[in-house]
């Protein structure tokens, strides 16, 4: 296997995927609605509800759920041997991640745009609602906080990339001027857009930022921590159409055009390298390093976003569907969002498998179960780019690092703007208005003390990220019940829910239970993350049992009332 065929391979899985079941699922079981009335026109408030062109909406969807997250799971997951990563990718993206999305974003949008703590109430029942409400707000704070120490650490480890990172806002506020209150046309401002970003990759790479010891009084990682923390705090309280659509669709773009360079490295290099690439990594590994846990369950929760993640329905319920032009745009935005970081997924394991020279370079970086990650991604991905398309190693690693630099970026603050709103919402369950400025205010508090909370370096950032990939993935538990107790209720096919969702609460619950053993060790017990992962198991077992009993309930009365269905069905056999 050569990783030229597996790159293949796998493209073609996503491209059946998108052209076949996603249109399945559009047209038989949601049956998206060209002209049932979106959340962002009947809502439209010029802020969080705003009609978006379907490319600009589908860039800010799927940089926002992208992250860093698909590239740091699928390169520590292949410690378990590339197989495994490849399929749980592949197939998950194909048959798990994209339904999760497209109807997450369905959901939503047929209830005004609700986050899926308010469709938990409705559909599933309040009972556990409040209580899911702490699981997500734990969640939010995990990403924000962890995101902030991934891109502290790359923007130390690679100064090349702080030019092009913080140069990207510029742009992107330029880019939304130019869209919204010029009303260019699209496609000139995009090539402008995207030129503009990788010249400054090329300057980024010619003029590294490397901070003194002390900096404005703080160290370069306190600084950057801060820095961060401002950043999204402002980002996440301006309109949406200001910095978020157009850093997150020039951010998308340029995505592809990284993930075009690294597929087209592998391609070149194969066919004309004298050093092709080859597969370092074992296909199963039998010889994991010491330490490393068992693969099942833990691949399911290892590999979340590029297979499928709780965090894309928040996302979806959260910003996306507020944005939402037509319904029918849904199946680009949520499918195709999915299908993007799929793509990445693919990208990094190809660079992690492939990108190293021999089988014992491959093994001094994965020697430790988590050793993998950004870097590895970074130093495969560019050595496949420089053997591949002749780009220099360390313009190769720029471009790579600023790529994830970027991601991470976009979800941290999209993050922050979920969690303002989650504050909101537990401020409305106990019957006191917090406004979007306190919210916000108390968001950066906690993160930046979570952060902090082990010493300035921002080591605390990353305290309770151990528990993000089981709470990652019940939390898309949560979400296909919701979707499964809509379909029932309509009388539509829910098997394409229910299925993932059985195989995702087992293989979520299951990591659940394993680690808090592993929370209680006598040893070096960690009660802090022992006590958060009960909480999480306790109302993810709440959750389950009202989801049964919502859904046995759903099965039983009468199919729901399908007004605009039915309205535009008759219309229709009129004509």
């Amino acid at each position: 296997m050569t990783p030229l065929l597996l790159m293949l391979i796998g493209i073609a899985m996503f491209v059946f995927g998108y052209f076949v079941y996603s249109k399945y699922l559009s047209k038989r079981v949601f049956k998206l609605d060209a002209s049932f009335k979106t959340p962002s026109h009947e809502l439209n408030d010029g802020v969080d509800y705003v009609p978006t062109n379907k490319y600009i909406l589908w860039g800010h969807h799927f940089t926002s759920v992208a992250g860093a997250a698909p590239i740091v799971g699928p390169a520590i997951a292949v410690i378990w041997g590339w197989l495994p990563a490849f399929l749980w990718v592949t197939i998950g993206t194909v048959l798990f991640a994209g339904m999760h999305d497209l109807g997450a974003l369905w959901a939503s949008t047929r209830n005004k745009g609700r986050s899926i703590g308010a469709l938990s109430a409705r559909y599933i029942g309040k009972r556990g609602a409040n209580l899911f409400l702490v699981v997500i707000f734990l969640l939010l704070l995990m990403v924000i906080a962890a995101f902030a120490v991934v891109i502290k650490n790359l923007l130390i480890s690679t100064p090349t990339a702080v030019i092009p990172t913080w140069g990207a806002i510029i742009v992107a506020l330029l880019v939304g001027v130019a869209v919204y209150r010029l009303r260019w046309p699209l496609i000139p401002i995009t090539v402008v857009g995207v030129v503009a970003l990788y010249a400054l990759i090329v300057l980024g790479d010619q003029m590294p930022v490397v901070l003194p010891e002390v900096f404005l009084g703080m160290s370069p990682a306190t600084f950057w921590i801060v820095a961060l923390f401002v950043y999204g705090a402002i980002a996440s309280l301006l309109p949406v159409w200001v910095l978020l659509q157009p850093r997150d669709y020039i951010n998308g773009v340029q995505l592809f055009v990284g993930l075009i360079l690294l597929y087209g490295a592998v391609l070149i290099a194969t066919i004309f390298a004298a050093d092709k690439p080859e597969i370092v990594a074992p296909m199963i590994n039998m010889a994991v390093p010491e330490g490393t846990p068992s693969m099942i369950p833990l691949l399911f929760v290892t590999i979340a976003c590029g297979a499928i993640s709780g965090f894309h329905g928040m996302v979806s319920s959260g910003t996306s569907s507020k944005q939402l032009d037509k319904e029918t745009d849904a199946r680009f935005v949520g499918y195709f969002g999915a299908v993007g970081e799929g793509l990445l997924a693919l990208g990094t394991i190809l660079a992690v498998i492939g990108g190293f020279r021999t089988v014992a370079e491959w093994d001094e970086v994965y020697s430790s179960f988590g050793a993998g990650g950004v870097q590895a991604f970074v130093q495969g991905g560019g050595q496949l780019m420089e053997s591949g398309i002749g780009l220099p190693a360390s313009l190769s690693a720029t471009v790579l690092a600023t790529m994830a630099v970027l991601f991470a970026a976009t979800t941290m603050d999209t993050g922050m703007r979920l969690l303002r709103f989650v504050v909101q919402e537990m401020g409305e369950s106990m019957k006191i208005r917090i406004t979007k400025f306190p919210a916000t205010i108390i968001v950066v508090v906690l993160g930046l003390g979570l952060t902090f909370s082990q010493g300035l370096g921002g080591e605390g950032g990353l305290r309770i990220w151990p528990l993000f990939g089981t709470t990652n993935q019940l939390m898309a538990s949560l979400t296909l019940s919701i979707i499964a107790v809509m379909l029932i209720r309509k009388r539509r096919n829910p098997l394409v829910a229910l299925i993932p969702l059985v195989l995702v609460f087992v293989m979520s619950f299951w990591a659940a239970i394993e680690q808090l053993a592993a929370f209680a060790n006598p040893g070096e017990p960690d009660w802090l993350l022992f006590v958060l992962d009960v909480i999480i198991i306790v109302a993810s077992i709440w959750v389950a049992i009202e989801a049964i009993i919502a859904m046995r309930k759903a099965a039983k009365e009468p199919p729901e009332h399908e007004d605009e269905d039915a309205q535009l069905q008759a219309v229709r056999e009129e004509v």
